[in-house]
């Protein structure tokens, strides 16, 4: 018997694959499973693929059905997550896959997002300086966002050293479909999505306040992009150098500042990162270059949007928070092919 997690929203994408993490968790005992309008449902009919939980039922999502649980894992739609953790019991541990408690600043919050601010909770990425001992002592944490883990990986350490410049930092970011969520929409279609690159909120993505806050850029162009895979992401993140910066510097800071870190992996000189390497895992992998005619740093940084960007993140996350071991029941290695 393990620690026990309740699961609400795991109908979803990422709902889902928390469930499918936590279900195979050496230390996770699974006791509540809930979802909005597939409430009733066998567990297979929404994810055939989960079939050690043929038995299982998505209940409603409801405080009474998750209170049980010593952990909680809300992924829910923007807005939905701070009310349903509100009347939790106040020593339940929450994981929020969300967005509604990442950001600290409310003019920021109410500027992308809209709505009423719900005030922040513990920023989860572990890989930050300082932040992995806040998220220990933490009852509620804030999982990243997608596009925003791969970009704050890329960005921080470089900002840290000195060696870029905070004030002109440009990302672009290819995503998976299944960022976009399970619900049906006709831009989502695979006739709509195969064969394109799109991009999509360009200026004014949610992300970009959530990757200023974390990663010390005080100005920051995002450009986002649909690509014509299920997961996936490639951030492309162009630096100015505070100073004349080599290759070598510039991997070596990367190299520095993940030393030491169980899923982060700067790659060898020359090698660029692909999405398809992390696919299935909660990896990042990183390089990085100055580019030869700008002298730009170029970091590019992939990781699983399902994986180390949403539902991987949160169940390392709640090993932390649980006291367990900060690998269990997560994969290093992607699948192939």
């Amino acid at each position: 018997m393990g620690a026990r997690v309740a699961i609400a929203g795991a109908s979803g994408y990422a709902g889902g694959e928390v469930l499918r993490l936590a279900a195979a968790h050496p230390d996770l005992e699974v006791v509540a499973v809930t979802a909005h309008g597939n409430a009733g449902e066998p567990v297979t009919a929404v994810h055939p693929h989960l079939r050690s939980l043929a038995g299982t039922t998505f209940g409603h999502t409801t405080a009474e059905a998750l209170s049980g649980a010593d952990l909680v894992f809300l992924a829910l739609p923007h807005g939905a997550a701070a009310g349903v953790a509100a009347q939790l019991p106040a020593d339940t541990r929450i994981v929020d896959l969300g967005s509604d408690h990442r950001l600290t600043d409310p003019d920021a919050h109410a500027t992308y997002y809209g709505g009423e601010y719900a005030g922040a909770w513990t920023y989860g990425l572990p890989e930050l300086p300082g932040q992995r001992a806040l998220i220990a002592g933490s009852r509620r944490v804030a999982n990243t966002g997608c596009h925003a883990a791969a970009a704050i990986l890329a960005i921080a350490p470089l900002v840290a050293a000195g060696l870029a410049e905070p004030d002109d930092v440009v990302v672009t970011s290819a995503s998976g479909t299944s960022g976009a969520g399970r619900s049906p929409a006709a831009h989502l279609l695979a006739s709509e999505v195969m064969g394109d690159l799109t991009a999509y909120k360009v200026g004014a993505h949610r992300h970009t306040p959530e990757i200023k806050q974390a990663s010390g850029a005080t100005s920051l162009t995002f450009i986002p992009s649909l690509a014509p895979m299920p997961r996936g992401i490639l951030s492309t993140v162009a630096l100015r150098p505070a100073r004349e910066v080599s290759t070598d510097q510039a991997r070596a800071a990367l190299a520095d500042a993940y030393a030491d870190e169980p899923f982060v992996h700067v790659l060898p000189r020359g090698e660029q990162p692909r999405t398809g390497a992390t696919l299935g895992s909660n990896s990042a992998h990183l390089q990085a270059v100055v580019d030869r005619d700008s002298g730009r740093i170029v970091v590019t940084s992939v990781l699983d949007n399902l994986g180390k960007g949403a539902a991987g993140q949160a169940v390392q996350l709640a090993n932390i928070m649980l006291g367990l071991p900060e690998t269990a029941g997560l994969a290093v290695d992607g699948v192939a092919p």
